[in-house]
């Protein structure tokens, strides 16, 4: 089997096979390291290696082929036990792994062994590598208060010019400080096996959320970073959001998972926001809400800064319980293009590849050039939605949002360019294939859905394929297209649909072939 390094570290590192395949390899295989067997059995495109030498090199073989690569140097390796860490899940550890973290030299490593850490939020530096060994767990302190409240906003007392402190849905917002942070920091990873648990789960984080005036913590929240590297750790159970990158440049992600109950409110797996070169690469998600959102901030931010999300790749991952499995927006009024995402699996999630906007969101909310490829779906509600709609914030309800009259093109109007579909089988979908919907006054460009495969539940139950007001439920519906200038089919087949297969409203141009 072909495969080709993705990520190394001074302790680890990480390999993808090259193949077609969603993120699972068509057969199982061993992996050697060194000639010596190192996994057994492996069944996804992804794998990893851990506890390695730092500046040593090792031959990694699967099969016949074989790879060298060479650990990187560092400066130094501190344990937060030296610093007074229990790791007995009920000693304070705070300080302790906070100073190991100030006193780490530049390019240095702090680890962390088994144990459980209770925890207060604690703060990254730069040119820093965070080690959660095996068994290790960062746990949240669950007491509020204990998360201080920052400023959405400040003003650089100098110049005058307005910072960002913290965000919440888009906006500038005062928010409880993150469970990890970072702020203007750079050359950060933070590697291992260990866990970095929000501990929600156990707190009042998720209750009465609605009528909240300050923003829950993220479990990791990057603000204006560089060049940060997470490879192989487990976050869950965070207060909302769990990684969220903010304005931030050159972030990776490999082998590594997030995990939240079904029901839980807000917790998003990843949330890039306004970020250039983002990539996720092997990574596995259960969450209570979308699996990966791609941001670019609401109007104001997006009209102030008119910084799209650039760069994105996703490739090789497994959304297994989401609302939506990969999703745009909706707040995106900075713009997406340069987005790829390919061989990914989405299992039981209300809907696959999920495109949300709405009026307000601005003339910088541009989406366009996107493509979608070698998708595997298998019980997914509603596997393709485009709802330019979509009723979230304040006035979401409000007729502004809903109305189907012809608005004025204006600055607060959003635009969704041309897609692709392109390579996808989707199994035992229940609401509807596609469901399609532009504003009236600004349809969406073009859809192109290539090589795909559509069946349904014999007993699929009904619901809305796009949270949007005044439309109906919906079960076993075909492709839906309404407000879309051209729509492009090409071996595009469907078993188990109650009605058409196509239905278009408001559509200047169809292919079907």
């Amino acid at each position: 089997m072909k495969f080709h390094t993705l990520y190394v570290s001074s302790v680890s590192a990480c390999f993808e096979l090259e193949n077609a395949n969603p993120y699972y390899a068509e057969s199982a295989y061993d992996v050697t390291v060194n000639g010596a067997p190192a996994l057994m059995g492996v069944r996804t495109n992804v794998f990893s290696l851990f506890d390695l030498v730092p500046g040593e090199n090792y031959t990694v073989a699967v099969g016949e082929e074989t790879i060298t690569i060479t650990t990187t140097t560092e400066t130094a390796c501190i344990s937060v036990r030296d610093f007074g860490a229990v790791g007995d899940g009920i000693a304070d550890d705070t300080d302790a792994i906070q100073n190991a973290i100030h006193c780490c030299p530049a390019g240095g490593r702090v680890t962390v062994p088994a144990g459980t850490y209770f925890v207060r939020p604690l703060v990254l530096k730069s040119d820093l590598t965070l080690e959660l060994k095996k068994g290790a767990v960062l746990l949240a302190d669950t007491v509020e208060e204990h998360y201080p409240i920052l400023p959405g906003e400040i003003r650089d007392a100098a110049t005058g010019c307005e910072l960002q402190v913290s965000s919440w849905e888009g906006n500038p917002y005062p928010c409880r400080q993150s469970f990890i942070s970072a702020h203007y920091a750079k050359n950060i990873s933070i590697v291992g096996q260990g866990v970095i648990d929000g501990n929600a789960v156990n707190s009042t984080w998720w209750k009465d959320v609605k009528n909240r005036t300050i923003g829950r913590p993220k479990l990791v929240f990057l603000n204006r970073c560089e060049n940060i590297r997470f490879h192989g750790i487990l976050g869950r159970n965070s207060a909302c959001w769990n990684f969220h990158p903010f304005f931030s440049k050159n972030v990776h992600f490999y082998n590594t998972a997030v995990e939240a109950p079904k029901d839980s409110p807000n917790t998003d797996g990843t949330d890039p926001e306004s970020c250039d070169d983002v990539r996720y690469i092997g990574m596995r998600f259960s969450v209570g809400d979308d699996a990966i959102a791609i941001k670019a901030g609401k109007m104001y931010m997006g009209m102030k800064y008119q910084t799209p999300a650039t760069n994105h790749v996703v490739r090789n991952c497994l959304m297994e319980y989401a609302h939506g499995a990969m999703v745009l927006g909706s707040e995106m009024s900075g713009g997406v293009r340069d987005l790829t995402v390919s061989q990914c699996y989405f299992k039981h999630t209300d809907r696959g590849l999920r495109i949300k906007t709405r009026r307000g969101r601005g003339k910088y909310a541009v989406i366009d050039g996107v493509e979608f490829s070698n998708i595997k779906m298998d019980n997914v509600m509603a596997p393709l939605v485009m709802n330019m709609y979509y009723f979230c914030d304040p006035d979401g309800h409000e007729e502004i949002v809903w109305s189907k009259e012809k608005h004025p093109v204006d600055d607060g109007t959003p635009y969704l360019g041309s897609f692709t579909f392109r390579d996808m089988d989707c199994t035992d979908c229940e609401w509807a294939a596609g469901y399609f919907y532009g504003l009236t006054e600004q349809p969406i460009g073009s859809v192109n859905i290539e090589n795909v495969r559509f069946t349904f539940k014999e007993d699929a139950q009904a619901g809305y394929p796009a949270m949007m007001d005044y439309i109906d439920r919906e079960c076993r519906r075909g492709l839906y297209f309404n407000c879309v200038r051209k729509v492009r089919l090409k071996n595009v087949t469907m078993s188990g649909q109650a009605g058409e297969r196509l239905i278009t409203i408001n559509v200047d141009e169809v292919i079907d072939q």
